[in-house]
């Protein structure tokens, strides 16, 4: 993502930013945490990303762009590592969820 949108660097002035970087790699591990989370409780998703929402909403300030960023990052490496097992069925429902992640993150923001 950084490689790719380098704006997006901005949000980590206290990283290491370099490949294989421990830091990017920790936040990286927190981050599929979060979506591994979101996965297991659908039917609740605006709580349990609220406090997420609220960080990223109201301490972080994040651009809401770049939840849509990293969601086309990650149908990327999907893509890739995946091949032709992703389907474009499987597309369409990482796409739907990804979206759906992105619309409870960026809730806070209205």
């Amino acid at each position: 993502m950084f490689t790719t949108y380098p704006s997006t660097k901005t949000y980590f002035p206290h990283f290491d930013l370099h490949h294989d970087s421990e830091q990017v790699r920790h936040h990286g591990k927190k981050v599929v945490t979060a979506l591994g989370n979101a996965v297991h409780h659908m039917d609740t998703l605006s709580k349990t990303l609220s406090d997420l929402s609220d960080l990223h909403a109201y301490n972080l300030r994040v651009d809401p762009v770049n939840f849509k960023l990293l969601s086309h990052c990650f149908q990327v490496v999907l893509a890739v590592h995946l091949r032709d097992e992703y389907t474009p069925q499987l597309h369409v429902a990482f796409d739907k969820f990804m979206e759906a992640v992105c619309n409870v993150l960026t809730e806070k923001y209205r």
